[in-house]
């Protein structure tokens, strides 16, 4: 590879842009360099703290880089190399193999996967050679082929520039961990929004990537509504304080800490949650701020535009108003990372609040990023009307 010597491949989900973000705000810009849907990291993936990743599905040492983009002259490096290295490992090997960006369909690539099995086989050692559906496995295969487990091996092939970085996966997204603590808890609402748990991630990680980590952190979460991002943040090891004005949400989070804390007996943290009006409370000491805040009327679909700007203006109210209450309370530098709505026209075209124009009228500054622009910081799902636009900020 040129340039500084990366140790690691991430592999980004559905929105790459803001799995970047996360893993710069943590690892910092020179750490970190873009990929196709991937990134770069010159930090070792055993140093990578994966489990607090919403951003990444797949991290994987860097074993070597080669000077090719070629299909067959990597395959061909696979042939020659893989049975030498067979005689370090012990027992039945299950091999799964993931292409990203070089030209072979999956049809090829099972082809001369089944002739890599014969080459494995004639040096005695039993393989298990797993199919591919497409040139990628997907995190379900890795997971239930165990290839992240000891006899399991998931190879990848990453074509980057004119090479093909290739690279051992260690971590695979867990999709039944986070099933695990988001529909298992014991109270959730539906007509208040549904925080995905990654989305939760992200959002605090681009909060307290900020932070001094040789100091506690209390995280901040003054619409809390059932505490996904609290859940969280707890999970992190962070100390947690967190408000809705609705009671009914306060207990609500109440109660789904209580049931982590059962869950996971190691964990520690202070927790505290009121029932407190975001746009007036005077919160106790916080290190920083992550929240989803009001996003406004569940919809459906896109209303009439007269309709539309009823509902934007309303959302704008509130959250302008959070902003003021929150910005006096803030010291100097302190970080904030929000989620807010913004609305998707049937054309696709995103539209904003007002109050993001405001920001530094209210005393707020961006904490801009280098490998990703502040356009980019954008969670959506296809078919949805309200998307939610992170905004990264501290108080200037």
């Amino acid at each position: 590879m040129k340039g500084m010597q990366y140790k690691t491949l991430c592999i980004l989900g559905r929105l790459p842009a803001l799995g970047l973000a996360e893993l710069e705000s943590l690892y910092g810009a020179d750490a970190v360099q873009s990929a196709d849907n991937a990134a770069l990291l010159s930090v070792a993936a055993e140093d990578v703290d994966f489990k607090r990743l919403g951003g990444t599905i797949k991290t994987a040492r860097v074993l070597t880089t080669l000077p090719t983009a070629d299909w067959p002259a990597a395959f061909d490096y696979l042939k020659r190399t893989i049975p030498e290295h067979l005689q370090h490992v012990e027992g039945k090997l299950t091999l799964g193999v993931s292409v990203y960006g070089l030209a072979v369909s999956p049809d090829q690539l099972n082809k001369n996967l089944l002739g890599l099995k014969k080459i494995i086989k004639k040096t005695g050692k039993p393989v298990r050679i797993v199919p591919n559906k497409a040139s990628a496995l997907n995190s379900a295969q890795v997971l239930h082929n165990r290839l992240t487990h000891r006899g399991g091996w998931e190879l990848i092939l990453f074509k980057h520039s004119d090479e093909t970085i290739v690279a051992q996966t260690l971590f695979i997204q867990d999709i039944e961990a986070y099933a695990a603590r988001d529909q298992a808890r014991p109270k959730r609402d539906a007509r208040v929004g549904m925080l995905p748990p990654k989305l939760a991630q992200i959002t605090i990680n681009l909060a307290v990537g900020q932070v001094d980590g040789d100091k506690p952190v209390r995280l901040l979460d003054p619409f809390c509504g059932t505490g996904v991002i609290l859940q969280e943040a707890m999970l992190m090891g962070y100390h947690v304080l967190g408000t809705d004005i609705e009671p009914r949400m306060a207990e609500y989070t109440q109660e789904n800490l209580k049931w982590l804390v059962q869950k996971y007996p190691q964990l520690e943290m202070q927790t505290a949650v009121e029932v407190g009006d975001a746009t007036s409370y005077h919160w106790p000491r916080f290190s920083v701020v992550a929240s989803e805040t009001y996003l406004g009327r569940p919809l459906g679909s896109l209303p009439a535009p007269d309709k539309l700007q009823e509902i934007i203006q309303d959302a704008n109210t509130i959250i302008k108003k959070f902003l003021r209450n929150l910005v006096s309370q803030l010291k100097t530098g302190q970080a904030v990372c929000l989620a807010v709505p913004a609305w998707r026209s049937s054309s696709g075209r995103l539209i904003e609040l007002p109050l993001i124009d405001q920001l530094t009228d209210m005393g707020y500054a961006y904490l801009d990023l280098k490998h990703v622009s502040r356009d980019q910081l954008i969670y959506y799902r296809e078919g949805q009307v309200v998307a939610r636009r992170i905004l990264r900020l501290h108080k200037a």
